[in-house]
């Protein structure tokens, strides 16, 4: 009778290389795609800042402006008691 075992179990160990290489391969597949949105995102979220950023600045530019305009529109506080 011939020893069968080892071949089978050679073969066995063969196939759960395979499985755990092509679930290795679908998972790096996985992760790089799971990167790649996150680089977008990244991207997306700098736009943003930069806009905020500038929004900010348009801000900063106009209420100065505004808030002395309105008090110079207003009469003294003591000129519109007597």
């Amino acid at each position: 009778m011939l020893n069968w075992r080892p071949v089978v179990e050679y073969e066995i160990r063969e196939i759960e290389f395979k499985h755990r290489r092509i679930a290795h391969e679908q998972r790096m597949k996985q992760l790089m795609n799971e990167k790649e949105q996150l680089q977008k995102e990244d991207e997306r979220l700098q736009k943003l800042d930069a806009r905020l950023d500038e929004l900010d600045a348009k801000m900063a530019a106009l209420w100065p402006s505004s808030t002395s305009n309105s008090i110079q529109d207003r009469p003294p506080a003591s000129d519109s008691q007597t």
